[in-house]
């Protein structure tokens, strides 16, 4: 397992602790800054940076603008040449993992990011009853039907090109995992539809993100998930995450705090020689931070990261260090 952390396209703090906590992987995101952050020469700046700091780039978590190909508005085949212009670029830097979303409309969503958990920490939470009476979106009622269509449009023409590139495409399930919010389906529920979408064009270049938070929310046994994945060689990324609750209401927890065991998780990951990246995520707002980015604020990673290394020490025995 390759420990990462997500982290800004330009060093900051973040930057100088990870490498103090003996992080060496970054997941980073396009660099919205440049005028084409996709293009190449964005790209190429960017992973130099990260590799002049010590850190090895080696997963982007972000895409191009997609919600046309989505949706399977006519605009969508000018978004896909984009997104294979994209793929192209980071297959030539060696960029080794795509981690994309079908989320339409919306990408994650929470109906809060006060809940206050352990201590007072603050977290996210989402809770279906607030939502059930929510306007539709300008895009009306998106059916689940539609979504799988359009999703097998978009594989079909990205898939050979991810294969050519060398770049493993790491499908995220949808979170949160229910069905529809504001008229918007949601397709990527559960480990089955993954296995579905990854089956409608199936390559060893597609793959999954493992968010053990979002499967977990659905009801998912996450070692069996790994297993289930790992068998295949389709596990190409982990969030290593945890919850409380059920798809109608549930809240985001610290590490040791949820439903999960996670010590049998990373003796699952060990069991089946996962040597991926994976990366703390959604973590509390401890006591003061401003909570100005809700899930990423500073001292939870710290928490999230000196956690996921003690586990690793218990399932893989003392000495073994991830990141370096």
């Amino acid at each position: 397992m390759q420990l990462a952390e997500f982290f800004p396209s330009r060093p900051n703090r973040l930057w100088h602790l990870a490498k103090q906590m003996g992080i060496g992987y970054a997941v980073g995101p396009l660099p919205w800054e440049e005028k084409e952050p996709w293009g190449f020469e964005a790209l190429l700046h960017m992973k130099r940076r990260f590799e002049d700091f010590g850190l090895r780039l080696t997963v982007i978590e972000s895409m191009p603008p997609s919600n046309h190909i989505k949706l399977g508005t006519p605009e969508r085949d000018a978004e896909i040449e984009t997104f294979q212009r994209f793929v192209e670029n980071m297959g030539a830097l060696g960029i080794e993992v795509l981690c994309y979303n079908f989320m339409a409309q919306f990408n994650w969503f929470r109906t809060s990011t006060t809940t206050r958990t352990r201590g007072g920490a603050l977290v996210s939470s989402y809770d279906h009853s607030l939502m059930r009476d929510a306007p539709l979106t300008e895009a009306g009622i998106v059916t689940e039907e539609r979504l799988w269509d359009n999703l097998k449009y978009f594989l079909e023409r990205i898939v050979p090109v991810a294969e050519q590139a060398k770049v493993k495409l790491a499908l995220h399930p949808d979170d949160p995992p229910i069905s529809p919010i504001r008229g918007v389906s949601r397709i990527l529920r559960s480990a089955d539809a993954l296995q579905r979408a990854i089956d409608l064009v199936p390559s060893p270049y597609s793959g999954i993100t493992l968010c053990q938070g979002t499967l977990a929310t659905a009801g998912e046994d996450i070692p069996s998930v790994i297993r289930r994945f790992a068998g295949q060689n389709k596990l190409f990324f982990v969030h290593f995450r945890d919850v409380r609750g059920t798809p109608e209401k549930f809240e985001e927890t610290f590490h040791d705090d949820g439903q999960t065991d996670m010590l049998e998780a990373m003796r699952t990951y060990y069991e089946v020689g996962f040597d991926g990246p994976a990366r703390p995520d959604h973590v509390p707002t401890m006591e003061g931070e401003d909570n100005a980015n809700p899930g990423y604020e500073l001292l939870g990673r710290l928490y999230g990261v000196g956690y996921i290394k003690g586990l690793v020490e218990a399932a893989y025995g003392r000495g073994r260090t991830l990141g370096r």
